[in-house]
């Protein structure tokens, strides 16, 4: 695990990484970056496995306007 600036952020999307949301879905629904998906966060150890392609590089992001 590793901390990515912005460009880099923009860079391994545009190579085909995911991108996950880890907010709640109301927090998803109301702003989300491009292209994201929402895996809440306390359903990401379920759902990682069911949604998320394991050959490919996943960035997980987490906003807190509060």
């Amino acid at each position: 695990m590793q901390e990515v600036g912005r460009d880099a952020v923009q860079q391994l999307v545009a190579d085909g990484a995911q991108l996950v949301e880890v907010l709640p879905a109301a927090q998803y629904e109301d702003e989300h970056l491009p292209g994201a998906v929402n895996i809440p966060l306390k359903q990401l150890g379920e759902l990682a496995s069911q949604r998320l392609d394991p050959t490919r590089p996943v960035l997980v992001y987490c906003f807190d306007s509060l």
